[in-house]
C-alpha cells in the first residue's frame, strides 16, 4: 500500500490482505539496511487473522522515498505520521533492533495512541563498534557478511520460513546488498553506515521509557551477538517489560519463525 508521509511516497506492506483501519492494526518495523520483507510471515498471519498490518519500509529503504531520516526521533515522527496518512488511531507496534528504538520513541511520543510495544533483538544504549562502522563505511559488502556471521546462530532453517532447509546467510545477505543497492551508494550515500550510526547516537532512551504507558514485551534470541539480551536490562526494567527469550541469534524472526510468531501472538493478548 502507497501512502504519503511528509510529501513523499511512503511502502507498507499489507500482509495480503487490504487494509482496513476500523479493524485492530499493528505496525511492525524494520532494522538497519533491511525492508519490510523480513516481517512476511508474520505480517501475513496477523492479517488473516483479523487485523489491519502495516509493515512499513523507512524512508530511503525498500520502497519508500528517500531521503533515510538522520535519527530516532525523526524516525518516531514520520511513523506517527504514517499512522494519520493511514487513518489510524491507535495501533500496537512491533520493531527489530534499529526499528525497536523507533517503536519504543513512537510509543513515548504518542502514549496514547499506541496500545502494545514489542521490541525485538533490541538493546539500549544500542552501541556499534568502531570496526564494524568503518568496514560499513570503507567496505559495505564486508560488513554485511560480518553482520551476518554476528546475526545468525544457525545455518539453516529446519523447518521453517520460508522453507525447509532455507540458506538463511545467503538470504539476508540478498535482501541486504539489494537494500544497500537501491537506497545506498547507488544514490552517492551509504545507507548501511546510516543506519548503524542512527542506532549508535540515540541516547533517549531511558527517557522515552519514561513516557511509556502501554504493555511492553520484549523478545529477545539468547545467542544474540548484536544486540546481547545483558544490555536490556536497565531498559526492561524502567519499562516493566515482559521478556521472552527464544533460542536464536540477532535474526530472529528468521531463525525462529514459529517460536517467534507465539511470541508475539503472546504480546497481543
Amino acid at each position: 500500500m502507497k501512502l504519503q508521509v511528509d510529501g513523499r511516497s511512503a511502502n507498507a506492506y499489507t500482509g495480503g490482505k487490504p487494509f482496513d483501519p476500523a479493524l485492530p492494526c499493528i505496525v511492525f518495523v524494520h532494522g538497519a539496511l533491511h525492508d519490510h520483507s523480513a516481517w512476511t510471515l508474520l505480517a501475513r498471519w496477523f492479517a488473516h487473522h483479523g487485523l489491519g498490518v502495516l509493515a512499513l519500509d523507512l524512508p530511503g529503504h525498500g520502497q519508500s522515498e528517500g531521503p533515510p531520516l538522520a535519527s530516532i526521533e525523526a524516525h518516531a515522527d514520520w511513523l506517527l505520521a504514517l499512522l494519520d496518512a493511514a487513518g489510524v488511531k491507535q495501533a500496537a507496534v512491533a520493531g527489530h533492533s534499529m526499528g525497536s528504538l523507533i517503536a519504543l520513541e513512537a510509543a513515548a511520543r504518542a502514549p496514547d495512541r499506541i496500545t502494545r510495544l514489542i521490541m525485538i533483538g533490541t538493546a539500549f544504549p544500542m552501541k556499534v563498534s568502531d570496526a564494524l562502522l568503518s568496514t560499513a563505511r570503507e567496505q559495505p559488502l564486508k560488513a554485511i557478511d560480518m553482520v551476518n556471521a554476528f546475526s545468525i546462530s544457525t545455518l539453516a532453517a529446519k523447518p521453517g520460513f520460508p522453507g525447509p532447509g532455507m540458506w538463511l546467510h545467503g538470504s539476508n545477505r540478498a535482501l541486504m546488498r539489494r537494500t544497500l543497492a537501491a537506497g545506498g551508494v547507488t544514490n552517492g550515500r551509504n545507507l548501511f553506515e546510516h543506519d548503524f550510526r542512527v542506532c549508535d547516537a540515540y541516547a533517549g532512551g531511558m527517557d522515552a521509557a519514561a513516557q511509556v504507558r502501554c504493555p511492553v514485551t520484549f523478545i529477545l534470541g539468547r545467542n544474540d551477538q548484536m544486540t546481547s539480551p545483558k544490555v536490556t536490562k536497565d531498559l526492561a526494567a524502567a519499562l516493566k517489560a515482559r521478556v521472552v527469550q527464544l533460542d536464536s541469534g540477532h535474526s530472529l524472526m528468521a531463525e525462529v519463525p514459529d517460536a517467534m510468531l507465539a511470541a508475539m501472538r503472546s504480546a497481543l493478548v
